[in-house]
C-alpha cells in the first residue's frame, strides 16, 4: 500500500511538474516616465527578450505624457515587428497614455485601459528649436497624421478618431475609446486583462497567434540600475545641474592647476551633461548664453567693471537656463524651483571670489622689495650719503636727504637697487 502510495505521489508530482514547465510568462513592464532613448531602448530590449523566452505576451502598463517623437517610432517598430503580442494596458485608474503614449497604445496587437484612464492629445511639438513656423509646421502635423491613420489602420481602429488625436489635439476617456474602436477592451486589473485577452487571436510578424494566457506566471521586468541612471541623465533638471556643475569644475581647476580633484569632476559632469542634452535635444542658444554667462564672470575676476560684467553674466546665466530646453511641455524643461536656486547660488560664488581679487589687488604688497617701504628699522651708523641701517631682521646700505645719527629710529621712504632711502622717524 505504501509503495503504491509513494508511486501516486511521485506521478502527481511529475505532471505538476509537467504542467509548470509547459506554462509560459506573461512579461509586465510598468512605464510611468515620460518617452524617451533611455525608455525605447529598454522597452525594445524587454520584447526582445520576452520572443527569445517564447512568452504568452508582453504587457506594457502605460501611464505617460508622451515624449519625444523618435524614441516613440523606434518603439512603435519594434511592436510592429514583434513576434511575440504586444498588450498595452494605459493603467491605473488616474493614468493616461498622451501624445506618444497615444500612439504606441494603437500600435499594440491588443490595446485595453482602465476605468478613469484617457487616451490622446497627440498633436506634434518642436522640442529644444523653438516654435516652428507654420509651413514647417503644417509639414510635421501632416506626417504625424498619416503616421497614426497607418497605425490604425493596420490595427483596424478608427483611423478617423486618430486624426483628429493629432490634427485637434481630441482626448478621450477609456469608454468612449471603447465606442469608438480606439482600443480593444477595458479591465479593472491586470488580472482582469489578463483573464479577458486569454483565447484572442492577434497576427504578429510571425503569423496568427492565439493568447494562451490562463495558466501563465506573471513576471514583471523593472529597470536595472543601468537603465535607472540613464534615466536620471534624461532628466533635463539633472541635465542642467550637471553642466553647471561641470562648468564650475573646470573653472577651478584652470585657476588652480593641480588641484585634480575639480577638474576630474567637472569634466565627467561635462560629459554626462552633453549625453542628457543630445538624448533631450537640447536649444544651443541656451547653451552658449550659459557658457557666455560664465566668461563675464571669469573676465570680471581680470577686468573691474564695476559690476557690469556680472550683471551681464547673471541675465545671460538665467535666459540661458531659461532656453536650454525651450519646450512647451513641462516635463521637458528645467523647473523655476531649479533654475533660480541654481542662478542665485553660481552668481554668490563668483560675486564673492571677484571681491576677493578686488580686496587682495587693493591690498598693501608686503612682499619683495615694494613690501619693505614704510618699515622701521634702526641706524647701524651715521647715515647722510650712505650709511647702514637695520630694517625686517637684515643690513641694508641706506641713504638720507637728512643727517641721521648712529642708534636713531627709522622709517624706509623708498628704494633704488638694494639702497634704501630713509629718514629719521
Amino acid at each position: 500500500m505504501r509503495r503504491h502510495v509513494k508511486t501516486f505521489a511521485v506521478l502527481v508530482s511529475v505532471l505538476l511538474c509537467a504542467a509548470y514547465a509547459s506554462a509560459k510568462d506573461i512579461v509586465v513592464v510598468p512605464v510611468d516616465d515620460p518617452i524617451t532613448p533611455v525608455l525605447a531602448e529598454y522597452l525594445i530590449k524587454s520584447i526582445e527578450e520576452a520572443e527569445e523566452a517564447e512568452a504568452a505576451c508582453i504587457i506594457i502598463q502605460i501611464d505617460t505624457p508622451g515624449g519625444l517623437d523618435l524614441a516613440m517610432r523606434d518603439i512603435i517598430k519594434k511592436i510592429l515587428a514583434a513576434e511575440v503580442p504586444v498588450v498595452v494596458y494605459v493603467a491605473p485608474g488616474g493614468a493616461r497614455a498622451a501624445s506618444a503614449g497615444a500612439l504606441i497604445t494603437l500600435a499594440a496587437h491588443v490595446a485595453a485601459m482602465a476605468p478613469g484612464t484617457n487616451i490622446g492629445a497627440a498633436h506634434p511639438v518642436a522640442l529644444g528649436g523653438g516654435k516652428m513656423d507654420e509651413e514647417m509646421a503644417a509639414k510635421v502635423e501632416n506626417d504625424a497624421a498619416a503616421y497614426i491613420e497607418s497605425i490604425a489602420v493596420k490595427r483596424k481602429r478608427n483611423k478617423e478618431w486618430a486624426i483628429q488625436a493629432v490634427r485637434e489635439s481630441v482626448s478621450i476617456s477609456e469608454e468612449e475609446a471603447l465606442k469608438k474602436n480606439v482600443i480593444d477592451m477595458t479591465a479593472e486589473s491586470l488580472d482582469e486583462l489578463i483573464e479577458k485577452i486569454h483565447g484572442r487571436d492577434v497576427e504578429t510578424a510571425r503569423g496568427v497567434v492565439k493568447l494562451d494566457t490562463k495558466e501563465a506566471r506573471i513576471t514583471y521586468k523593472e529597470m536595472g540600475m543601468r537603465e535607472n541612471i540613464l534615466k536620471a541623465l534624461a532628466n533635463p533638471n539633472i541635465a542642467y545641474i550637471l553642466f553647471l556643475a561641470g562648468l564650475a569644475g573646470l573653472y577651478f581647476e584652470f585657476s588652480n592647476p593641480g588641484a585634480i580633484f575639480p577638474g576630474v569632476i567637472g569634466g565627467m559632469s561635462l560629459i554626462l551633461a552633453f549625453y542628457s542634452m543630445q538624448t533631450l535635444s537640447a536649444n544651443y542658444a541656451g547653451v552658449l548664453l550659459i557658457l557666455l554667462g560664465v566668461v563675464l564672470f571669469v573676465i570680471e575676476l581680470k577686468v573691474v567693471s564695476y559690476g557690469l560684467l556680472t550683471i551681464g553674466g547673471i541675465i545671460a546665466l538665467t535666459l540661458g537656463s531659461l532656453m536650454l530646453f525651450d519646450s512647451p511641455l513641462p516635463y521637458m524643461r528645467v523647473s523655476l524651483a531649479v533654475i533660480l536656486p541654481t542662478v542665485c547660488l553660481v552668481s554668490a560664488v563668483f560675486i564673492l571670489a571677484i571681491t576677493l581679487v578686488v580686496k587682495g589687488q587693493r591690498r598693501r604688497v608686503t612682499t619683495g622689495s615694494e613690501g619693505i617701504v614704510g618699515m622701521e628699522g634702526v641706524a647701524q651708523s651715521d647715515v647722510f650719503s650712505a650709511g647702514k641701517v637695520f630694517v625686517h631682521g637684515e643690513y641694508w646700505n641706506a641713504c638720507s636727504d637728512a643727517q641721521i645719527p648712529k642708534g636713531a629710529a627709522i622709517r624706509v621712504t623708498g628704494i633704488e637697487g638694494m639702497v634704501l632711502k630713509v629718514k629719521e622717524k
